[in-house]
């Protein structure tokens, strides 16, 4: 019997697949780096070809010295206090968003004449574009970081309240004689069943309600604030400061990828035990 030529490589040299493995995660760690390279090089030359005026595609240098100067300069806008104000409501929104998603949408899974009686007033709400409710909720809640939050609150809320009722929906019925065989509480059937099980379409609507999360913070403060990120743009969209609309544009984006990464890193994290299983 002979073995393919790659096992048979492997066994004599062991040590190949673990270069393999090396060059792997080398290149994953580099092709995010080679992309923005990229990107920058191509921006630079539609500078370089004068497509479009200076102000409004600067270069690179100009936002980075932008950057530096409202950063660690003496730039008279201070991007730090923005970018707080911001973050505060985002975290603020999220949690609301997550807690409220997740307890109405086990509700929902759980009572089916509930997602009929509730369903229409769910989708309208989210059919409805958040600038358009937006102003009303400055209204209601004034200019301050009420309105951000809620704005958050709920653009989280309903791919939260989705994907709890998908998972929910999704553990076998099987599962649940068994739990039912052995005598398990409420609370045993929750957390040792229906968590676990549900928990992969559950964390991956949490990842894409942390970048949405971003967006409802920042349309509030388009809308109405004194502070934050959204009304850094603002501000430097009307004085016709493109650097600098670009340096807040960059900072909310950092903001939602480093969110999207950490609730990546607990979903490893938790379902860790299924590629045990595998």
């Amino acid at each position: 019997m002979q073995l393919p030529s790659v096992l048979k490589n492997h066994l004599i040299h062991p040590s190949i697949g673990h270069v393999h493995i090396a060059w792997g995660s080398v290149l994953r760690f580099f092709l995010p780096i080679i992309t923005l390279v990229m990107v920058v090089c191509a921006w630079q030359g539609v500078v370089m070809l004068e497509l479009y005026p200076v102000f409004i595609v600067p270069t690179p240098l100009a936002v980075f010295e932008k950057f530096f100067g409202v950063t660690f300069g003496e730039d008279r806008v201070r991007l730090l206090p923005h970018i707080v104000v911001t973050l505060r409501a985002v975290l603020a929104g999220l949690m609301s968003g997550l807690i409220l998603g997740f307890a109405l949408g086990y509700v929902i899974a759980k009572v089916e004449w509930l997602e009929q009686a509730l369903s229409p007033i769910i989708v309208a709400f989210q059919a409805t574009p958040v600038v358009a409710y937006a102003p009303l909720l400055v209204i209601w809640f004034g200019s301050g970081p009420s309105s951000k939050v809620i704005t958050s609150a709920l653009i989280v809320f309903f791919p939260t309240l989705m994907n709890v009722i998908v998972g929910i929906r999704s553990v076998p019925r099987s599962l649940y004689d068994l739990m039912y065989t052995l005598h398990a509480t409420r609370r045993q059937i929750l957390f040792q069943l229906e968590l676990p099980a549900s928990a992969p379409v559950v964390l991956g609507g949490m990842k894409i309600s942390a970048t949405l999360a971003v967006i409802g913070a920042v349309v509030g403060e388009f809308v109405g604030a004194k502070a934050g990120l959204g009304f850094l743009i603002t501000l430097a969209r009307n004085q016709f400061d493109t650097p600098l609309v670009i340096v807040a544009v960059f900072s909310l984006t950092v903001m939602a990828l480093t969110l999207y990464g950490l609730v990546g890193l607990v979903e490893r994290n938790m379902l860790a035990w299924k590629n045990h299983a595998l």
